[in-house]
């Protein structure tokens, strides 16, 4: 009989591929460039950290300086206590800071707009009266310090603009004060704007001149 032939194939196993482990020196070296504090600051030159600090301190104090240099005694004025409001009219924001002082002989306001006295920034006897109604309202013109911020608008909406934030101080400075300064129409936001010219027309309502002939 014929000798029977093996019918079994060899079949070879995979073994499962095993990761070769980081060596500790390349392990250490990515753990102190990652966690070391003393790598990561020689990234950043000096020079650029002091001109960010810099920069940083200018914005953070760059709101109050302007209310620190409008007055001439900036410097004890640093440490008092004011009160601050917002007056709107048209597209004028007047921001209001009011100081208590001792009373002065003179009879005028001690109002500084934008760094000027009130009466060289307003020239006109109308707009000065608008700025001082609400404290000769309260018979109290030489009692108080005013140091007002304004932007936007004209001349006289600045002004009422003024005399708004200024009336709304002056209720945080005593609350007594409202019902004069309420029944004068001082704390009443004027909603009052420009009409918007309209298609066609000269004007908001103007219509162009109509010619039979």
């Amino acid at each position: 009989m014929e000798k029977e032939k093996n019918t079994t194939k060899s079949v070879k196993i995979k073994k499962p591929a095993v990761k070769k482990a980081a060596k500790p020196k390349e392990a250490e070296k990515e753990a102190t460039v990652k966690t070391s504090p003393v790598l990561a600051s020689q990234e950043i030159l000096p020079e650029k950290t002091e001109k960010a600090a810099e920069t940083i301190g200018t914005v953070e104090t760059i709101g109050d300086s302007f209310f620190d240099e409008a007055s001439d005694d900036a410097k004890g004025k640093k440490g008092k206590r004011y009160f601050e409001a917002t007056g709107r009219r048209k597209s004028a924001i007047a921001r209001v800071r009011l100081f208590t002082i001792k009373p002065f002989e003179e009879d005028e306001g001690k109002v500084t707009v934008n760094g000027k006295f009130y009466k060289q920034y307003f020239p006109t006897l109308e707009l000065q009266q608008i700025i001082e109604a609400a404290l000769r309202k309260l018979k109290s013109l030489n009692r108080f310090e005013v140091v007002a911020k304004i932007n936007g608008g004209g001349t006289k909406s600045q002004a009422e603009a003024l005399r708004h934030g200024l009336a709304r101080t002056l209720i945080l400075f005593n609350i007594d004060f409202r019902k004069k300064l309420k029944k004068a129409g001082y704390l009443k936001r004027d909603p009052r704007v420009k009409e918007r010219k309209k298609y066609g027309l000269k004007k908001a309502r103007r219509a162009p001149q109509w010619a039979k002939r």
